[in-house]
């Protein structure tokens, strides 16, 4: 398996994808009210086809606890069905992790995806703006495994996100 580590150091290197057009019917909101069965069903429905397992045993204290810490969880929708999402992971120093990143599988391939990232990283660079206790963002980063969707370390790439490290484990 090999992980790659991405970041971006400013918000000048983002590079959008281009915006689904009105008939898409796709739109990109934050969820406001932190809700942990929301939260777990957005993992699980993301996450099922690509072994995302750290979480599945998180009871309800552990989430509420995670989504306490100030955490975003910024929604793609098409035609009002949830379609993925991205979870801004606010950490010391200015510093926010993509933690979670994906579409559901019936939208993947539809162009929800580039667009999806394009937002959640603009909003990680802006999250002092809603978070006020909360330091100007100086790093964006993520990770990404050869276990991901085929698609994700090239739209992170696409998006203007640069990879610092890569780790290859022998199974």
């Amino acid at each position: 398996m090999t992980t790659w580590s991405l970041e971006q150091t400013g918000p000048d290197e983002l590079r959008p994808a281009a915006v689904p057009g009105p008939g898409a019917g796709v739109r990109v909101e934050l969820a406001r009210v932190p809700l942990p069965e929301f939260s777990r069903f957005l993992y699980c429905a993301v996450g099922g086809d690509w072994q995302w397992t750290d979480r599945l045993g998180w009871d309800r204290r552990q989430w509420e606890a995670y989504l306490a810490r100030g955490v975003e969880t910024w929604v793609a929708y098409r035609h009002g069905t949830p379609a993925g999402y991205v979870e801004l992971d606010p950490q010391d120093d200015g510093v926010v992790e993509i933690a979670y990143f994906g579409l559901l599988p019936a939208f993947i391939g539809q162009g929800i995806g580039g667009h999806l990232l394009s937002v959640g990283l603009a909003r990680a660079w802006d999250m002092a703006e809603r978070q006020p206790r909360r330091p100007a963002t100086r790093r964006v980063w993520v990770h990404t495994c050869s276990l991901d969707g085929p698609a994700a370390l090239t739209n992170y790439r696409k998006r203007g996100m640069r990879v610092f490290e890569t780790v290859i484990e022998e199974k």
